[in-house]
């Protein structure tokens, strides 16, 4: 089974909902966009004629997008960390219109979900969504505040960047001294 085609489907669905989005990646028709996650398989996808995804081919891909084991982490952060942790290389100008569509192309959950659900529920059940997702963020956050407390009073698994610096001038100053000495020596012997 391809792993390319549900992502293509649920991008597509995104795109077909914004009808600016797709104009956009027109003249981008035929070029091989290729995302990659290590260790998971690398998702290609090509540009239609039309503006959307499909599979990609075995063509070389026109822009490689890498997301490195740090964007997790830095999506957690928010949108600058996630930019900064992800690696582009290929066409600029795919480039700049794919980061642009992930900065303003959003998904609207509580139009897909009143669909089905009617427009009360909908609005009930995303608002409840927002919040457990915004909870688990919290504890996200919490959890490696907690553990990063752990590892620097604790354990001292850590240093405080405080501590570290002190150090290091205090490493300074004991190098200074090192040499200043090794000078009065040399002049003794002389």
């Amino acid at each position: 089974m391809q792993f390319e085609s549900p992502f293509a489907a649920a991008l597509n669905h995104l795109l077909d909902s914004e009808p600016w989005a797709r104009e956009r990646l027109l003249p981008f028709a035929s070029e091989i966009l290729e995302l990659r996650a290590p260790p998971l398989p690398a998702l290609r996808f090509a540009v239609t004629t039309d503006g959307r995804l499909a599979p990609g081919t075995e063509a070389a891909a026109s822009l490689v997008i890498t997301f490195g084991p740090g964007t997790l982490a830095a999506a957690m952060k928010g949108e600058d960390h996630l930019l900064r942790s992800i690696d582009v290389a290929g066409n600029a100008r795919l480039a700049s219109e794919v980061m642009f569509l992930v900065r303003h192309l959003r998904w609207d959950a509580e139009e897909d979900v009143s669909k089905f659900a009617g427009d009360a529920a909908a609005h009930r059940l995303v608002a409840m969504a927002k919040g457990v997702a915004a909870w688990h963020a919290d504890a996200a956050r919490r959890l490696a505040e907690g553990f990063f407390e752990y590892a620097t009073e604790e354990k001292r698994l850590l240093v405080k960047r405080g501590e570290l610096e002190g150090l290091a001038a205090a490493h300074a100053r004991l190098r200074d001294g090192l040499e200043r000495l090794e000078k009065r020596i040399d002049r003794l012997g002389a």
